[in-house]
């Protein structure tokens, strides 16, 4: 990933200052290992500075837990003396935030090395390492997520969410009530202001839904024929929708399973991969059965998805979110049309064919779930994986679960897997498992209200 040229980084800097005089501050942005948004606050008197020589960040930011500590065991803290990268703005993404009061922009960043190199422990450029190998296949990859999230109340009952009462009827919503367009009404105000907040940014969101809880929805962020600027889209997208709620006094969250019994929080998304010469959807076919590109993207995808899960579902609270009742699979499975499996392929013309991939909770890091989305793809390809037949009917009533079920065992996986590593760097799963284990620890070791409840006079 090189970094453009000064000039041309200059001019974008002085045409967006130039265009929004009225903007006081940059917040310069970059995700970390967890997906979570970090960086800094500048005037934008500072906003060339950063064009012309970046801003200085420890290494440690991509070894951080969910809570924001640094993870010693990841190497990257202090056995390096917590020294510093230098991060770069990524081109065409600087914009306002519409949400603040003090007018406000935002700017991606991207890690690099002292020297100019990408820092290899970035999510974004672990994506980028996958995605060259397609471009030397002179293949494009077109993407497109969906992205599942809660809206809910900004109290709290005894510490669990609860559904925010209706700006329109005073009431909680208590039903399920999938795709009901009056539940959209009860918060038109919000929603609709996310969606024009998307368009203001450039976010390509093109409709929201009513998803299978109370107060769940779904926003689905159109195709775009770049898979690291579509997992831009869907990590802004977040940091958006949670910031146009708390304007209306609400709260949201995309933990994958807030509320027992309940829907959790999925991130979808549908990949087509185009020929860069013609620009045709190499999928494209009358029949998905007889295609052996897609049938063999498929089979790469089945066949890594147990050692990806630790990607695609990140947490110890991931992994409440899988049940059949929920359309959540739990075993590598495909089928047309079919949305009980984990890799579908939707219906439609021929030159729209695409896989959709179904497991990923909406607390991944879009980055990285795509890293390994892509490794599955680019493996099944080049290999000629076959997927098997594809599943007709309720696939949970067919397949026994078989996919990890918890994140210790994913991480096994993951730290096991011969074809990831070959895709992703082991250096970086090595930081990546390390992180997560210290996770996993400080919760296993935990007392819970449950276990006081059961067990502090009963035993």
């Amino acid at each position: 990933m090189s970094v453009p040229p000064r000039a041309v980084q200059l001019n974008e800097a002085n045409a967006f200052l130039k265009e929004h005089p009225e903007v006081l501050f940059v917040d310069l942005l970059i995700a970390d290992m967890n997906g979570v948004v970090r960086g800094k606050r500048i005037d934008r008197n500072s906003l060339h500075k950063v064009y012309e020589k970046g801003i200085n960040l420890p290494a440690s930011l991509f070894a951080l837990d969910i809570n924001g500590s640094t993870v010693e065991s990841s190497g990257l803290g202090l056995d390096i003396g917590d020294a510093d990268r230098i991060c770069f703005p990524i081109p065409n993404t600087l914009c306002k935030e519409p949400w603040q009061k003090r007018p406000t922009a935002q700017l991606l960043m991207t890690m690099h090395e002292l020297d100019g190199r990408p820092f290899f422990a970035d999510p974004r450029e672990v994506l980028r390492q996958v995605v060259a190998k397609f471009d030397e296949m002179n293949l494009t990859i077109c993407a497109a997520f969906e992205l599942e999230f809660y809206l809910i109340d900004q109290e709290n009952v005894n510490g669990r969410p609860q559904p925010p009462r209706s700006p329109l009827s005073g009431k909680r919503p208590i039903s399920t009530q999938v795709y009901l367009i009056d539940d959209l009404d009860e918060y038109v105000d919000c929603l609709q202001d996310m969606l024009e907040a998307a368009k203001e940014q450039d976010i390509p969101a093109d409709a929201i839904v009513k998803e299978s809880a109370p107060a769940q929805f779904e926003v689905n962020l159109h195709h775009t024929n770049d898979a690291i600027k579509a997992c831009d889209y869907a990590l802004l997208l977040k940091r958006l929708v949670k910031n146009i709620a708390y304007d209306h006094e609400m709260d949201t969250t995309f933990m994958a399973k807030p509320y027992p019994g309940q829907a959790g929080n999925g991130l979808h998304v549908h990949i087509s991969l185009l020929d860069k010469t013609t620009g045709k959807n190499i999928f494209t076919t009358d029949d998905p059965l007889q295609s052996d590109l897609l049938r063999h993207a498929i089979g790469g995808i089945l066949e890594t998805m147990p050692a990806s899960m630790a990607f695609l579902c990140p947490n110890v609270n991931s992994y409440r979110r899988f049940g059949a009742q929920f359309y959540v699979p739990n075993a590598p499975s495909w089928g047309i049309d079919n949305r009980t499996v984990a890799v579908r392929v939707p219906n439609g013309s021929p030159d729209s064919v695409r896989i959709e991939h179904r497991v990923a909770g909406a607390d991944a890091n879009p980055y990285l779930m795509m890293a390994s989305i892509l490794a599955g793809i680019h493996h099944g390809l080049t290999n000629k994986v076959e997927p098997g037949e594809p599943i007709e009917g309720n696939s949970y009533e067919q397949l026994e679960q078989s996919l990890p079920n918890n994140l210790r065992d994913a991480l096994r996986e993951l730290d096991d897997s011969a074809v990831l590593n070959q895709y992703i760097s082991p250096d970086y799963i090595d930081i990546f498992v390390a992180c997560k284990e210290a996770e996993l620890e400080e919760f296993e070791t935990t007392i819970s209200d449950l276990e006081y409840n059961w067990y502090l006079h009963t035993v």
